[in-house]
């Protein structure tokens, strides 16, 4: 399996960056985890867009699915179209049709990313079968319903912990895994109200609990001090640990 991180920004790009969006590979099968805000750019410098098999969608707000509107026209109107239409799977959350047509429907036709993908809306208690992939998903807490996502293709195993705050469910539902990509929104704890993000600190003790082989801090912005960053991860995790960097590529 390849993973290879095409955006790692927070809700704001980083200075020509890209917010979430990761590219799952394994025996010639393409899986898009999250499309946000510049993702669809950074994609086209590894593969073409008709060669992604398969999206899925960790949670509705914006940095996470933004790009598919741009991959929807690509799709509905790029050259390829006069020999014959792709429709790639695209698994998203409950209520993602509705959201879509409401974010697209403001200035043109609504169904443009459903007649584009073949959208389906998936229970986060199911397990999907994509290709040669497994992919489960675990709730966890941020300020709308959203879901981690394991991706498994043989003896390889990939988390992203998506957006949240520090929790059990997710140590847990990472345990073992070869790679956890763990958001680091914050340089220090939410003071006031429901917590919705981690800090660096947070996102390392998040590993050491999972047991995860590999650590990659994700979603931090290129304004935070991503030394600084690293070394209150380490300090909890108890090893290495990595900013996620675009275009970093990893073998698993």
């Amino acid at each position: 399996m390849r993973v290879t991180i095409l955006g790692k920004s927070p809700s704001w790009q980083d200075a020509g960056g890209a917010c979430s969006g990761y590219l799952v590979e394994s025996e010639g099968f393409r899986l898009l985890v999250d499309c946000g805000n510049g993702v669809f750019a950074k994609l086209r410098r590894f593969v073409h867009y008709t060669d992604v098999d398969a999206v899925v969608v960790s949670h509705l707000h914006a940095d996470h699915f933004l790009d598919l509107v741009p991959f929807s026209y690509a799709l509905t109107y790029g050259p390829h179209v006069a020999t014959g239409a792709v429709h790639p799977v695209l698994n998203a959350p409950p209520g993602a049709r509705d959201c879509f047509r409401r974010v697209v429907g403001a200035w043109g036709g609504e169904d443009l990313i459903e007649a584009a993908f073949d959208l389906r809306e998936y229970d986060p208690a199911e397990v999907l079968h994509a290709g040669p992939l497994t992919v489960r998903f675990q709730p966890v807490p941020h300020f709308t319903a959203t879901h981690a996502i394991d991706v498994a293709g043989g003896r390889a195993r990939f988390t992203f912990g998506a957006d949240g705050a520090p929790s059990e469910a997710l140590s847990g539902f990472a345990s073992g895994t070869d790679l956890l990509l763990v958001e680091a929104t914050l340089p220090e704890p939410e003071a006031d109200g429901p917590r919705g993000h981690m800090t660096a600190a947070e996102a390392g003790e998040q590993g050491r609990r999972a047991g995860a082989r590999r650590l990659v801090l994700t979603h931090l912005s290129d304004e935070l001090d991503a030394v600084h960053a690293e070394e209150e991860a380490e300090r909890a995790f108890g090893g290495p640990v990595e900013i996620a960097r675009e275009g970093a590529i990893y073998e698993l």
